[in-house]
């Protein structure tokens, strides 16, 4: 039987629409099995979208309201830890929006050449997230490196009055997106805008503490380099989290070797490979492979048991396996593999998928 590639647009395997990822029953076909994952009744990928576009409009109009009068009281105290706040706020604002309208998209049910939607689309707004709290650090640090050296008049009641004012915005902006499917690395990325600039005004009110009591104004200056580390910080997450998920590497804390080893113990079969695990969307893990079982085994039967324990042991409900006999030929001879392991693998393909997984010691 040929192999099944889960990213090819023109499967011909699987005739049922998984545009929303819906419940759907197991299916499969006559001979050896090459099906998705058994039923999701009841597999549910997060809260509403609904739900999470009200939360995240919640959080978009506090941010907008307290923004526009940060920014004017920023200029008056001449404060640049105000003005970096305000301009993390507007980045805040931004990623809200960028959320919103890629859960949107996300929602789209696949269609034409986009065989699982338009999911990542939102890790693409959790990528570019990241990138903005990157850029934005850099122009900031710049700019507090040169005030500390030339430090200007900073007027500390009014920095640290608007900085408390900023801490309470924050706080509610920040439980009302938490209150959203943080699973979605889109959603995460917003979360941690607000987040970041929580920390922020926190600095920004003990530096305006400190000019107030002491008239020490680069503490104005080193509050705005706080806030540049952890800026840093969520930045190079979410793009480091969004990078995974592009080059398809196995969800974080799945080990495909420890997966493969699990598949390759159960009853009845001799080898697994072709082995591969990916992430379709954020808290979305797909796996295929080609799994080999014994002559006379009952394929159909290993296949329920494989899906069901990736199901139950790593929360992987999206999982096409190819199951074939060892030694198996059919009449048009999609399938020829030899005993031996080397004749084996070059049988089966020129390129090599991964490591072999095998009952017992061996290496991957």
């Amino acid at each position: 039987m040929p192999e099944h590639d889960p990213h090819d647009p023109h499967d011909p395997h699987d005739p049922h629409d998984h545009g929303d990822r819906g419940d759907h029953g197991e299916h499969s076909e006559h001979g050896h099995d090459q099906a998705g994952a058994p039923g999701h009744a009841g597999h549910s990928h997060g809260v509403a979208v609904d739900a999470d576009r009200r939360w995240l409009l919640i959080g978009l109009a506090l941010i907008l309201g307290f923004m526009a009068v940060e920014v004017s009281i920023g200029f008056l105290a001449h404060s640049l830890a105000l003005i970096s706040d305000a301009a993390h706020m507007l980045t805040d604002a931004a990623s809200i929006l960028l959320a919103l309208f890629a859960m949107r998209l996300a929602a789209r049910p696949a269609r034409g050449g986009y065989t699982f939607g338009l999911k990542r689309a939102e890790i693409l707004s959790a990528q570019a997230n990241g990138v903005t709290l990157l850029v934005l650090s850099a122009v900031l640090a710049f700019e507090a490196v040169r005030r500390l050296v030339s430090p200007p008049e900073v007027t500390g009641g009014l920095v640290l009055a608007t900085a408390l004012v900023g801490v309470a915005v924050n706080i509610v902006a920040a439980w009302s997106i938490s209150k959203a499917n943080r699973t979605s690395l889109n959603v995460e990325g917003a979360f941690q805008h607000i987040l970041t600039d929580l920390y922020g005004f926190i600095a920004t009110a003990i530096a305006g503490l400190v000019v107030l009591l002491t008239g020490f104004a680069r503490a104005d200056a080193i509050a705005t380099l706080v806030v540049v580390a952890l800026m840093l910080k969520a930045g190079l997450g979410l793009v480091t989290a969004a990078g995974r998920i592009f080059l398809e590497a196995a969800p974080a804390g799945v080990d495909p070797d420890a997966v493969g080893d699990e598949m390759a113990a159960v009853e009845q079969v001799i080898e697994v490979h072709d082995l591969h695990i990916w992430e379709i969307t954020s808290g979305q893990a797909a796996l295929s492979a080609h799994v080999l079982v014994v002559p006379g085994g009952d394929c159909h039967k290993v296949r329920r048991v494989l899906q069901r324990s990736l199901l139950a042991e790593h929360g992987i409900s999206h999982a096409t396996l190819q199951v074939d006999h060892l030694g198996e030929e059919d009449d048009h001879q999609l399938l020829q593999i030899a005993h031996s392991a080397p004749e084996r693998e070059q049988g089966h393909c020129e390129d090599a998928h991964g490591p072999v997984h095998r009952t017992g010691p061996h290496d991957h």
